[in-house]
């Protein structure tokens, strides 16, 4: 099973930002946007992070294939 963040890089785009402000405004690290970006998984306070930061659903911003 593979993990995707592809909703995660589309809402990003819809909403006008860059990977550098999951850092600067999300509270995350840049290993961990790293990790994201070659589909690695991340724990679950990542993603709590991430769904507050972005207001959306869990859903909305991750999927396993």
């Amino acid at each position: 099973m593979t993990v995707s963040y592809n909703g995660l890089w589309k809402i990003m785009i819809d909403k006008g930002l860059q990977k550098q402000d999951l850092v600067n405004k999300a509270g995350l690290s840049s290993a961990t946007v790293a990790k994201m970006g070659k589909g690695e998984p991340v724990s679950n306070k990542v993603l709590e992070k991430l769904v507050k930061y972005l207001e959306c659903n869990i859903n909305e911003i991750i999927s396993y294939e």
